[in-house]
């Protein structure tokens, strides 16, 4: 089957997160976990790395955004693409775990409106993004350099709390891969 034509049958993986495979040794995803906001056949997929905090808020990252009630938003580094470029983001839950509504690449006003009519709106901001070329993230996804998992409030709190969220995530995709999550980085510490 052409790879092409069976992605297209998919549906898209906007709003999941990818969990970098154990395997993955790249360190611009080593241990990784990315929110993909956007994600196409035909224009390619956009996100942000989630487990990476810069522990800096918007405003220690920027003075300008001391005085904005925005300026408490926590900084992450998004990914290796375009590192000096500020990305804001929202996410609005709703009733249920699984359902949020997102606002990505907002400006600050929008970000300030929406932080003043909804406090409990939660905004992030990221240092630079991840991106792939249409058929790039198919092709690695083909040869198991991700896992596709869900995002949920829970899944997106416990990443806040900076544990070791990727090990537990990555575990509950089987035995196999929780050792391999396991195991040390240089085995010759082992």
């Amino acid at each position: 089957m052409n790879i092409n034509s069976r992605f297209q049958q998919e549906p898209a993986l906007s709003g999941s997160i990818l969990l970098s495979h154990p395997s993955l040794k790249d360190p611009n995803f080593f241990k990784s976990i990315v929110f993909l906001s956007a994600h196409s056949t035909e224009q390619g997929t956009l996100g942000v790395i989630l487990n990476r905090p810069l522990c800096k808020s918007l405003a220690q990252l920027d003075k300008q955004f001391s005085k904005l009630s925005i300026g408490d938003a926590p900084v992450y580094e998004g990914g290796p693409v375009d590192k000096d470029k500020i990305i804001l983001a929202a996410w609005e839950w709703s009733d249920t775990a699984h359902s949020f509504k997102l606002y990505f690449g907002i400006d600050t006003d929008k970000a300030q409106v929406l932080k003043s009519q909804k406090p409990e709106i939660e905004i992030a901001c990221f240092l630079g993004h991840s991106g792939w070329s249409p058929g790039q993230l198919e092709n690695e996804l083909d040869s198991d350099s991700w896992l596709v998992s869900s995002f949920n409030h829970d899944l997106f709190e416990e990443i806040k709390l900076e544990q070791d969220t990727w090990k537990s995530l990555v575990s509950n995709f089987g035995d196999e891969l929780r050792l391999l999550a396991d195991a040390p980085q240089n085995p010759s510490v082992n």
